[in-house]
């Protein structure tokens, strides 16, 4: 068992009964699941087919490095001319953690990740939504340790949301705080 699901169990939970009133732990709201998604379309627009695919293949292959799974492609659903986007077109990549996964992403983005970005003073409590949801960028990939910075040709952001089963954003952002994210108070 990892430290952050001993924390979840022994801390997390019974602050959450007390603080909302809930009559069983199971009520409690939990982290479902983590979502890392990167929209690279900018950079690949008005390029020949060999740099896109090599844009493609790298931010693919950094995604997967950081979240420890492959990520899945994602096309255009429409042309957009002023971006010289076709429809169909692969301008994304995304992945979804769950489970140990999920976890442990977690645990890295927490204690080593976030810390370690330039500037950090704390996530905005701006991100939640009213359904429990977080939402926050990342800006330089390379803050992650498992990207070498000697072997990166460019550097991207993309966004990471923490899907929660919380009811509101009050219990949501409860619910991040004592798990232990660096938000804003």
């Amino acid at each position: 068992m990892s430290y952050l699901n001993e924390k979840y169990n022994k801390e997390v939970v019974p602050a959450m009964v007390k603080k909302f009133g809930y009559t069983s732990r199971m009520e409690a709201p939990k982290i479902d699941k983590i979502v890392i998604n990167c929209g690279y379309g900018r950079l690949i627009a008005g390029k020949t087919k060999d740099e896109q695919k090599k844009i493609q293949d790298a931010i693919t292959r950094d995604i997967a490095l950081i979240s420890g799974q492959k990520a899945i492609l994602t096309k255009s659903r429409q042309s957009i001319s002023t971006f010289k986007i076709r429809e169909g077109q692969e301008i994304g990549c995304k992945t979804t953690l769950r489970r140990k996964k999920m976890i442990d992403f977690l645990e890295g983005l927490i204690n080593i990740t976030l810390p370690r970005s330039r500037d950090f003073q704390g996530l905005s409590p701006d991100g939640m939504d009213k359904f429990g949801n977080y939402s926050f960028g990342i800006k330089e990939h390379i803050a992650f340790p498992e990207i070498s910075p000697e072997k990166v040709n460019f550097i991207f952001g993309f966004q990471i949301t923490i899907v929660t089963t919380a009811a509101n954003k009050e219990e949501g952002l409860e619910l991040l705080k004592l798990i232990g994210v660096p938000i804003k108070s």
